[in-house]
């Protein structure tokens, strides 16, 4: 199992900073002590492959992004007409190379489950792109039996998400060889920082599992997910590290297979 932890954007804020490199960009500096982090401004608008590029050589190669993909594909088109943008999409972060982890798919708070709908979307996806995506529905209906089967037949993760928008979706489901949580803060969205009670119950219940295993901190709101981040990573790390044993926050990546690109 590799355990990729890290935060929506890769933001330092002060009280953290001198938790980080102090030399380097930003993401260079975020990136010596985390493993991973989520690319969200991809939902909001495009950016160049070469922008995707550069921001893959500013990372270790064993460092993995995760991308959010447009609204226009899910809240705006609903999961319909969208072979151009996806395509568009796909073209863009190639530029990440092997540094792309899994493409998150958020659906709207309204959006229910549709057999047909979504069948199509994913048939049409895993057409495109062979790599790990995950899911992060918000409706109750995407906890149903029929939603489970679908996506492990395209071999897509549902997220578990804190809070959730609907009981169930706390817990992740779908397709069993990849596990993704999303915290963004309770009880207040975004802006509650997890105590350590909550991210010793999160250790607990990954340090078993035998897949790869993703928690982004969302509480990005009060600067709470780059600490909360280097928390759960130190609990990772073993006890005889020497990370571990300076207290540095996170330990080197642990390599994992490089998903194969989109074609």
């Amino acid at each position: 199992m590799a355990a990729y932890v890290g935060s929506a954007g890769w933001n330092i804020p002060r009280v953290h900073r001198d938790r980080f490199a102090l030399e380097g960009s930003q993401l260079q500096r975020y990136a010596s002590r985390l493993n991973a982090a989520e690319i969200n401004t991809a939902f909001y608008r495009p950016h160049a492959a070469a922008v995707y590029e550069r921001w893959a050589a500013s990372v270790p190669a064993s460092f993995r992004f995760a991308v959010k993909m447009p609204k226009v594909i899910s809240h705006e088109r609903a999961l319909t007409r969208a072979r151009e943008p996806l395509l568009r999409f796909l073209a863009e972060i190639a530029g990440l190379g092997r540094t792309l982890g899994p493409l998150l798919l958020q659906l709207p708070p309204s959006f229910a489950f549709e057999v047909r709908r979504a069948g199509r979307f994913f048939t049409l996806l895993r057409s495109l792109h062979t790599g790990p995506v995950v899911c992060e529905p918000r409706h109750a209906t995407w906890t149903c039996t029929a939603a489970d089967r679908l996506f492990a037949s395209h071999e897509i993760a549902r997220v578990g998400a804190d809070p959730p928008r609907a009981p169930g979706l706390e817990t992740p489901g779908g397709w069993r060889g990849l596990v993704y949580h999303r915290w963004h803060g309770s009880p207040r969205p975004y802006f509650s920082p997890y105590e350590p009670a909550a991210l010793d119950r999160l250790h607990a219940s990954i340090a078993p599992l035998a897949v790869d295993v993703w928690c982004i901190f969302d509480n990005t709101g009060s600067g709470a997910a780059a600490g909360n981040a280097l928390d759960l990573t130190q609990r990772l790390t073993p006890p005889d590290s020497p990370v571990r044993r300076e207290g540095t926050g996170a330990p080197p990546a642990t390599a994992r297979r490089s998903p194969a690109p989109a074609r």
